[in-house]
């Protein structure tokens, strides 16, 4: 079940950060309305792709999601923008990979 989970939260982050990159593309770089198209298409499988999430607490998930998100802007702006990030950059990240571990994986009592 976790590895399901960590599988979806990695769609999620492609689906999301990828369909906003489109948009951005193409509005700040002109490339224009089948990018942005595209973007918004992507965007919208996301919100689905939320909805398959093992854990039915939709604030659980969408909090933990925050931290695969957080860490996936960054890798996304390494691979498709060149963007180098500084060591407090990657620290920030990791807390909140740690944070998605202790919201999503760690035993309750209830």
């Amino acid at each position: 079940m976790v590895l399901r989970s960590i599988l979806l939260f990695a769609l999620a982050a492609l689906l999301e950060i990828g369909g906003a990159w489109l948009v951005w593309q193409g509005v700040r770089e002109h490339r224009g309305l089948l990018w942005i198209g595209f973007g918004v298409i992507a965007l919208g499988l996301y919100g689905f792709v939320a909805t398959l999430q093992p854990d039915a607490d939709f604030g659980r998930v969408l909090a933990a999601y925050g931290g695969v998100f957080v860490a996936g802007s960054l890798a996304w702006g390494v691979v498709a923008d060149g963007f180098r990030p500084a060591a407090t950059d990657y620290l920030g990240a990791a807390i909140c990979l740690v944070g998605v571990a202790v919201i999503m994986y760690a035993p309750r009592g209830t």
